[in-house]
């Protein structure tokens, strides 16, 4: 346990010894059972009442109480609670009147969770564990199965956690569930629940292809994410395409894209992988049979606005820092110019990049253009992304522009007063520099005061 297993330990002994009993219960059994290792570890505890819990709880340091109606104790990183029923009493997730109840059997307490496979608890001083609706067994088939049809509709939010589960443990939906699913409403879930599933399925998982299947089949992509709907059946030209749909298309990408991002920021993960949801989505409203051919002409601008709609049903703009928004919709509208300058490349000039280095990171739109590129079956050459990833490190541009050379200062030294004219001058002098025209701070300025000259028609001093 990397939580402080000697504490967990420690924990249930001394809860056993006040006459209870404590269970490790939720995704840490299903991760062991897997042989994932897990860092959140909850315990629930049987047969002590609240006060007595904290009580036995306090012997190991600062206790921390949360909750209101029912109880839960964080002991440093270890979260210990009472077992609980819950019931709905309105819509979404805070709609739920909570009870924590020590005398519940552990059956009971198990039938609130969502699948049969976080339903399993594990008694950490005797190894034994307690399975009531046979989470063990679907865990072996690979099977995703809910506990209670009849609650398991209470939690809207359940139906995205299927699909995030079903592409991080690889699973079948049983069909009595996958109904279940497409029947439940998901109009009251706000944006960041939403985000925060979508987010799960993008990262964790190898595969996320599997969960965004999963997700449409059930409905959830129709509902909620309208943008990506459109892209099934839309038609691509087979020579370049033999994958079929753009959707089809989307999902080999989505997956190439998750293999190249282990070594990003947790920022750099997001946008590439939010990049590679979106980067089609300019080709429903593009695609035309021209010249006896399947076109999407503009296809990368046209992905603009709904990559736009998507990015605000999700409410996703910066994350750590680093302006996730804007990186996405630039790699939507720019995806192809890898492999579009590689084909003229002796013509595509520094300054090129540097320009683009302004509207996207160049290493992200490199690795997005070359999950495009391996998105689909057949020897495709993708060498194009390699030399334009390595032309934009060779100029120093790979994640953004170049500084500017010269500053306000510079102008002021040289006379001109604050005002409009300045940034005109900076502007203009910037552009050079993008050129490789201007190199050096001392050639700015000698820039900027034949800008000076020209305009006034006099020798600048």
């Amino acid at each position: 346990m990397p939580v402080s297993e000697d504490r967990v330990y420690a924990v249930a002994e001394a809860v056993r010894a006040a006459g209870g009993r404590a269970l490790i219960v939720g995704g840490w059994v299903r991760d062991r059972l897997l042989g994932i290792t897990s860092k959140d570890v909850d315990i629930e505890v049987y047969g002590l009442p609240a006060p007595r819990l904290r009580a036995v709880l306090s012997t190991f340091g600062h206790v921390e109480t949360v909750g209101e109606s029912f109880t839960v104790y964080k002991l440093g990183e270890l979260d210990v609670a009472l077992p609980r029923r819950e019931s709905k009493t309105g819509r979404g997730h805070r709609g739920f009147t909570v009870e924590g109840d020590p005398s519940m059997s552990v059956a009971e307490a198990a039938r609130r969770r969502d699948f049969t496979i976080n339903a399993i608890a594990w008694d950490p001083l005797t190894g034994e564990y307690e399975d009531p609706w046979g989470g063990r067994g679907d865990l072996d088939r690979r099977l995703l199965r809910v506990v209670d049809p009849r609650t398991f509709p209470e939690d809207s939010l359940r139906v995205l956690r299927a699909a995030q589960f079903v592409a991080r443990f690889e699973l079948t939906v049983e069909p009595a569930t996958l109904d279940l699913c497409r029947q439940i409403p998901l109009d009251d879930l706000p944006p960041e629940r939403v985000w925060g599933e979508v987010e799960k399925l993008l990262l964790l998982p190898d595969r996320p292809s599997l969960g965004l299947a999963f997700a449409r089949e059930a409905g959830v992509i129709g509902r909620l994410f309208p943008e990506l709907e459109a892209l099934v059946g839309c038609e691509q030209e087979p020579e370049w395409h033999p994958e079929g749909d753009v959707w089809t298309h989307t999902l080999l990408v989505v997956d190439q894209a998750r293999r190249r991002i282990g070594d990003l920021p947790r920022a750099g993960r997001i946008a590439i992988m939010l990049a590679a949801l979106c980067h089609d989505l300019g080709k429903p409203a593009t695609t035309a049979f021209k010249d006896g051919r399947i076109r999407s002409l503009g296809h990368e601008e046209a992905g603009v606005a709904p990559a736009t709609a998507l990015l605000d049903r999700l409410n996703v703009q910066s994350i750590d820092g680093c302006d996730v928004r804007t990186q996405v919709l630039g790699m939507t509208a720019h995806h192809l110019k890898p492999g579009a300058w590689y084909k003229v490349k002796d013509e595509v000039g520094d300054g090129a990049f540097r320009r683009l280095a302004q509207k996207v990171d160049l290493e992200l739109l490199a690795r997005l253009a070359a999950a495009d590129c391996r998105g689909r079956p057949g020897n495709f050459d993708c060498t194009a992304m390699e030399w334009f990833l390595d032309r934009a490190r060779a100029l120093g541009v790979e994640h953004e522009p170049p500084k500017p050379l010269l500053l306000g200062r510079h102008l002021l030294a040289l006379g001109l007063k604050p005002g409009p004219r300045i940034g005109e001058i900076l502007k203009e002098v910037y552009e050079l520099q993008l050129d490789g025209r201007v190199t050096t701070t001392d050639e700015a300025i000698e820039a900027a005061k034949k800008v000076l000259s020209d305009q006034e028609g006099q020798p600048a001093k």
